[in-house]
């Protein structure tokens, strides 16, 4: 049996392999100690659960665990998506637990905290929790009942006073929605169907094996809605296992990568729905969201990658809309955590404000920017820190890539290169997988190519 480990966004770790029930006992007695030396029994615990193989079964275990040390516990009455539990903790000023491996492969499952706050958990909650996994918690109270209640509604009322549901619902759009088995499938076709929204959904039903391959809303995973879209020129987009991540396609079948998106939203929330504020976007997002921010004023704050940081920034700062590579967002006056249900409903706003097509109002962005962004990323399988140090270091030494001068360099999170043309590399180590993720950004594919190539040979 491994060793439990927290990374970015909770425990995930193989189902009945290392993920069971004696290390959810540990986790939960570690989570259990840190509430209440924080709250005692004065805060509630909301429980949900994906439709991943035995989060259901998880949670009800958790929830009677919990509920017999005394805690009073709410749990689901069915399959939620992260945003919505994470909006409830907000909302009752409660601590979260939710059974989830987000778009991890099928075979995974997972344990995310959300404290009340309504966003991932800080570093040192998670270094607190994991402090005390391996103790008993001994409760000084009654044993309690759990109640199962439903969190939707109030997340709905919510996102009624964020979006604009007439204007989408008077544009007369219609899109085509991949539910990717996930989490979000039937709040989201609800909405859809509440606002007379004219939707075609495909994978709605729960599969725990998500269809065979990961619930990541990525080109490669989305091949019918990639063809939806091409056959009746509608928009297409999609979510992950647990409803937090985002992926989009046009009206032409063409992938909108998510810096794009968040670049596009900002713009709309600035100029169109006058929102005021920041932009934070993690250091492996797009520079266009610098450069359309520079353009209009706007200040930007960098963080490290994760949506650990960007919660953080919204929480401390008056932030606009905070994004990252990904496919995770979140805008002003919702949940310091990301939504992949609420960046479909504002792609579908934005549309609606503009009264033209998504790949128009695409086209015209980068127009307005007068530059093309290229994004790649290398994944390298690297077991040991020592490994992957070895390798950044290589880059901490290097003056020029190929016959582009490095004009600055930041430490923020890894290493990150500015290169004199306004192409970038960071190098930087995955906080969920023994990996060594290499992001970078260009303007040219010939460039690009070019700098993969010269990449490759530094590995």
């Amino acid at each position: 049996m491994s060793e439990i480990k927290f990374g970015t966004d909770g425990w995930r770790a193989v189902l009945n392999k290392d993920f069971t029930y004696k290390n959810t006992d540990k986790v939960i007695n570690g989570i259990s100690e840190y509430i209440f030396k924080e709250s005692q029994y004065n805060k509630k615990i909301l429980i949900g659960y994906d439709p991943r193989n035995k989060a259901d079964e998880f949670a009800f275990y958790i929830a009677k665990k919990l509920s017999d040390n005394g805690f009073d516990v709410e749990i689901s009455s069915n399959i939620i998506a992260t945003p919505v539990l994470a909006y409830a903790a907000l909302r009752k000023n409660a601590y979260a637990i939710m059974l989830t491996a987000s778009h991890n492969p099928p075979e995974y499952l997972g344990i995310k905290f959300i404290p009340p706050y309504g966003g991932p958990a800080e570093d040192f909650m998670v270094q607190d929790i994991v402090k005390n996994i391996n103790n008993n918690f001994n409760p000084a109270r009654n044993k309690k009942e759990y109640t199962k209640v439903s969190f939707e509604k109030e997340y709905i009322v919510h996102l009624e006073k964020i979006i604009n549901f007439k204007i989408i619902k008077d544009s007369g759009i219609s899109i085509n929605y991949d539910a990717h088995h996930g989490a979000g499938a039937k709040l989201f076709k609800y909405i859809l169907d509440k606002y007379e929204i004219s939707n075609n959904t495909i994978n709605i039903e729960r599969d725990i094996n998500f269809g065979g391959h990961m619930p990541d809303p990525k080109e490669k995973y989305l091949p019918e809605l990639k063809a939806l879209c091409i056959k009746n020129g509608f928009i297409g987009l999609s979510n992950d296992g647990d409803g937090d991540r985002f992926g989009v396609f046009d009206e032409r079948g063409n992938f909108i990568s998510p810096n794009d998106i968040i670049a596009m939203l900002l713009k709309h929330l600035y100029k169109n729905k006058k929102y005021t504020g920041k932009l934070a976007k993690t250091a492996g997002a797009s520079s266009m969201l610098d450069i359309f921010a520079k353009m209009n004023g706007i200040e930007v704050i960098e963080t490290p990658v994760g949506f650990k940081w960007l919660g953080a920034a919204m929480r401390k700062d008056n932030i606009i809309i905070a994004g990252e590579e990904s496919g995770g967002l979140s805008i002003k006056g919702h949940i310091p955590e990301k939504d992949g249900i609420l960046a479909n409903l504002l792609i579908m706003e934005m549309i609606a404000y503009s009264g033209k097509k998504l790949f128009e109002i695409h086209q015209e962005f980068l127009k307005e920017l007068n530059r093309s962004f290229i994004n790649k990323r290398i994944d390298l399988k690297l077991a040991t820190s020592h490994e992957q140090e070895k390798i950044i270091n290589k880059y901490k030494t290097l003056k020029e890539i190929g016959t582009y001068k490095i004009i600055k360099t930041s430490q923020l999170d890894g290493f990150k290169l500015y290169l004199d043309d306004g192409s970038w590399i960071l190098v930087r180590k995955s906080g969920t997988e023994p990996l060594l993720r290499i992001y970078f950004e260009t303007d040219k594919e010939e460039k690009s190519n070019e700098l993969e190539g010269i990449i490759k040979q530094l590995c």
